[in-house]
């Protein structure tokens, strides 16, 4: 199942990802240096990575090292666009309902973003984890990588969708430290969970930004998650774990639900904003692309 028709992709074409800073050493792109002072003078190599442009690989190292080397300038500099993808089992919720569902509304929005950034020049890895492992794609750049990347979203979708939630446990907060211990490349870091989470995953985000990432953090719920419509006497299962709990719900409980809700989505903007993490909430009945050229064009992520 395809994630975006043709004129979705062309509409795509024409943003932009941006960061507070971008990142220093990397190859030319479509994004001029804000470092002042910048010229085309040769700066330094750098590993020949797919996509790359072979008309800067510099062929007389190649012939002496049998290796190929990108000539980097300080002219113009690229972005390192990471997105990560929740994929355990409470993202594949609501099951069954392709509109609303949590992990599709999740890879259809990480493929807009990591299209937006081939599309501009930028360097992109796109890495989904659970609790089984993870699977990734990249790092590429260039436009014609564009369709490569749907085609493993639209894989993954198609093979961690449904199946045994229970063997894909939440795993948020280690997999960040790990991924922050691996960095290579720091840059724009997005990532798309629903958070729940049994352990802090805050620790997680901190160690991102200790490597010199910059991080948004969007957090993605289901309509019937932000507003429950149930009542009465209820037996409710952890996706995941299998856990089960004996409710009431009546009025009162479901505004003190509410209440709890809002206060966790404040705490999580009270600890994202003096950090300089971007933060969004949204509901997967909202569609993907009004947060892109909404709440991420706000945060001057997008542009």
């Amino acid at each position: 199942m395809r994630l975006f028709d043709d004129a979705t992709l062309r509409t795509l074409e024409r943003l932009s990802l941006w960061a507070d800073e971008v990142r220093v050493g990397v190859m030319k792109g479509n994004r001029r240096s804000r470092r002042r002072g910048a010229s085309i003078e040769f700066a330094d190599y750098r590993d020949y990575t797919q996509g790359d442009d072979l008309r800067r690989l510099d062929w007389n190292v190649f012939a002496r090292l049998e290796r190929p080397f990108i000539k980097l300038t300080e002219e113009e500099e690229d972005l390192a666009v990471h997105v990560l993808i929740d994929t355990s089992g409470s993202m594949d919720w609501p099951a069954g309902d392709d509109s609303e569902n949590k992990l599709r509304y999740g890879l259809r929005l990480s493929g807009a973003l990591g299209y937006i950034a081939l599309s501009s020049g930028d360097l992109v890895q796109v890495t989904l984890f659970d609790g089984r492992g993870q699977s990734a794609w990249g790092p590429f750049r260039g436009r014609q990588n564009g369709w490569p990347l749907l085609q493993f979203l639209e894989a993954s979708l198609a093979a961690r969708a449904g199946g045994d939630a229970a063997a894909r446990q939440t795993v948020t907060g280690p997999f960040l430290r790990g991924y922050a211990q691996r960095a290579h490349r720091p840059g724009l870091l997005f990532l798309l969970s629903d958070l729940f989470a049994p352990a802090d995953y805050r620790d997680g985000l901190v160690a991102l930004l200790a490597r010199g990432y910059e991080v948004a953090l969007l957090h993605l719920l289901s309509p019937d998650e932000a507003a429950p419509e149930l009542a009465g006497d209820l037996r409710l299962l952890d996706v995941e774990t299998g856990d089960a709990a004996e409710v009431s719900l009546d009025p009162q409980a479901l505004e003190e639900y509410a209440a709890r809700l809002a206060a966790w989505q404040e705490e999580l903007r009270r600890f994202c904003g003096p950090r300089g993490i971007h933060y969004a909430s949204v509901t997967t009945d909202q569609p993907w692309d009004a947060l892109i050229r909404g709440a991420l064009r706000r945060e001057g992520v997008v542009r």
